[in-house]
């Protein structure tokens, strides 16, 4: 258990004058581009059916947002919204070694506990850290096996949004502790969902977002928790990993800012379609190759690809499409982008789509997989009609910490997913904007979303 109590040890300790400037502003960053992702899915399925259920069983008034609509509720069902909302359209943030999207699960539950508890903008920003940090360093403890069965997000994400809470409510060492114990067993979410194109990730988002901000809240109230719950004999890494490395639970606490090495979505769709979309692009641009001059696209992956991309043959919904790596390369060969446009009004529907679809396949690579989940490679090797065989390679997609997005291009990809969702209001989008930017000074979060 020692590296659980050095994990609990950090979170208790962490202050806002630890933090470098680089993780503050990147932590702005990924404000923003959560932010923007949970506005995207405004009128989406399943979205309205989350909204509906918090307006019958939660309070009619309260002092969290949800984001979507304004509407005031209890912290626990403005964290379950918001969380079901951003983790739709596809275009969150992801850390690579821990396969885990951040955003998603602790930016809800901790705006949702800031306007609550009357916490200010460094307030939040300290305790979306502290998650970040923690749900990383759980992600990786728990390894590849884990993300084989489990949705990382879902099961991981629960931890997350409780510690970000948790150093909200400045927990001490003994409440990290139970904290996390009460939250990880609650921690839960199967791949499964994906071969009937069910709803479930947003569930497994908002349930991750709302379980963490209720074990937070009972822990502050006095609730104990298994004190071993990541590396005990019947805690979760025994029964849901085969991989586990109870070493990445304390990795460089305080030296390494594991938050800072979280990437950026540019493509709208599952991130392991990313490399090979990005490599795509690039051979296309480089041979100045049209979509009819292909025979044959073959990818070269790691195995957590095939795992996931590998239920999907051929689509039914948008959402399935963004899981199809056939979809993708499709929309890039013929397109050259795979936004949310394009996923919308064509995805489904383009005939050319559907024959680059029909030539893509999926190939395990050595190189590729033994590098995974800390680097995500792209390779892709392309038979054209005239007989040639072209490659192309790469290493870090849009995105990813070496090849980042600009502020501009942040806010100009806020800007989209605002207009996507039918706010064509850019002085809106610009307040929002200008709002996020100014966190740091920001003492009441009320209206921050508004």
């Amino acid at each position: 258990m020692n590296h659980t109590h050095a994990l609990a040890t950090f979170l208790a300790q962490l202050r806002y004058d630890d933090l470098p400037e680089a993780v503050l502003a990147r932590t702005e960053d990924l404000f923003l581009d959560w932010l923007g992702s949970a506005l995207a899915s405004r009128g989406a399925h399943p979205i309205p059916l989350f909204e509906r259920y918090a307006q019958l069983m939660g309070p009619q008034e309260g002092r969290a947002s949800i984001v979507l609509s304004g509407r005031r509720t209890s912290a626990y069902f403005a964290a379950l919204v918001n969380a079901a909302a951003s983790h739709l359209v596809e275009q969150d943030d992801l850390h690579n070694s821990s396969v885990l999207h951040p955003a998603t699960v602790v930016f809800p539950a901790v705006l949702a506990a800031a306007q609550d508890l009357g916490k200010s903008g460094q307030q939040l920003l300290l305790a979306s850290v502290a998650g970040y940090e923690a749900g990383i360093r759980i992600g990786e403890f728990l390894g590849r096996s884990h993300y084989r069965i489990f949705h990382t997000t879902a099961t991981v994400g629960t931890l997350a949004a409780a510690v970000a809470v948790g150093k909200l409510m400045d927990f001490d060492q003994e409440q990290f502790i139970n904290l996390l114990g009460s939250a990880g067993t609650q921690a839960s979410g199967l791949w499964e969902f994906l071969r009937d194109a069910a709803d479930s990730k947003q569930l497994h988002t908002a349930k991750a977002a709302a379980d963490g901000l209720l074990a937070a809240y009972l822990t502050a109230d006095g609730l104990t928790g298994a004190r071993n719950i990541l590396e005990g004999e019947q805690g979760m890494a025994a029964g849901m990993s085969s991989d586990a490395r109870p070493a990445c639970l304390s990795d460089r606490l305080g030296s390494r800012w594991a938050l800072l090495e979280t990437s950026f979505k540019f493509h709208a769709s599952c991130r392991h379609t990313h490399p090979a979309a990005d490599a795509l692009l690039a051979l296309m641009q480089r041979e100045g190759l049209e979509h009819q001059q292909i025979s044959a696209i073959t990818t070269r992956v790691h195995q957590a690809a095939i795992d996931v991309l590998g239920r999907v043959d051929v689509p039914q919904t948008v959402h399935q499409a963004k899981f199809s790596m056939g979809a993708v390369l499709g929309l890039i060969a013929v397109h050259g982008k795979a936004g949310l446009p394009e996923f919308h009004e064509l995805a489904l529907t383009d005939a050319d789509v559907a024959a680059v679809r029909e030539k893509t396949r999926m190939q395990l690579d050595g190189e590729v997989d033994d590098a995974y989940p800390r680097r995500w490679l792209g390779r892709v090797d392309v038979q054209t009609t005239d007989g040639r065989g072209l490659s192309a390679a790469i290493d870090e997609p849009k995105g990813d910490p070496g090849n980042t997005l600009s502020r501009a291009e942040l806010e100009d990809k806020f800007q989209r997913l605002l207009a996507f969702a039918g706010d064509s209001d850019t002085r809106r989008a610009s307040l929002l904007i200008d709002r996020v930017w100014k966190l740091r000074g920001t003492a009441d979060l009320s209206g921050l979303t508004e």
